[in-house]
């Protein structure tokens, strides 16, 4: 199962935090708009992802809600036609969720540095260490924790969990 090493933060600064970006990455970042549609499951997550322009993906994963770089396991399968999908897994399991938001995706080395501006709670930034074959989480943990650094990202603005938990708490 392919597997990444990851940490998703609050950014104050979203201008500070783009031009950090851009200096680490060696092209314009791509501008990506997505939709989540996040299903109730007994364990992991499932959401089903809506692209523009792109195959749609189910994506399956596993990652504890931690502080600071956490392993996540997933696995996805790619759709013509998320709005059958949609309705049928709705139907099966019911809907947690949805997310939508506009990512500015910055590629520095094998990490995914994302800048995301989520409806109805503003800007976050996310980094996705992608493991290599073989190599090991703490590996990833610490290309993390540097990209972290060079990107002034504070421990304090590191967040635990998925940007859909954050919706719910405020809905609640």
């Amino acid at each position: 199962m392919p597997s990444n090493v990851e940490i998703k933060a609050k950014v104050d600064n979203v201008g500070h935090l783009k031009k950090l970006a851009g200096a680490l990455c060696d092209s314009e970042p791509v501008v990506i708009h997505q939709e989540d549609t996040f299903f109730n499951v007994p364990n992991g997550r499932l959401k089903l992802r809506k692209l523009q322009d792109q195959k749609s993906q189910l994506i399956f994963y596993k990652r504890s809600d931690q502080s600071g770089p956490k392993f996540s396991d997933y696995n996805i399968s790619y759709t013509n036609d998320p709005e059958s999908l949609e309705k049928t897994l709705e139907l099966a399991l019911g809907i947690m969720g949805k997310v939508k938001k506009t990512r500015l995706l910055y590629l520095v080395g094998q990490t995914r540095v994302h800048v995301d501006n989520v409806d109805g709670l503003g800007n976050f930034m996310e980094l996705e260490v992608v493991m290599k074959e073989g190599q090991s989480v703490k590996e990833g943990e610490n290309i993390a924790n540097d990209l972290m650094n060079k990107l002034d990202i504070q421990n304090g603005d590191l967040i635990t969990c998925a940007y859909v938990d954050l919706l719910i708490k405020n809905k609640s």
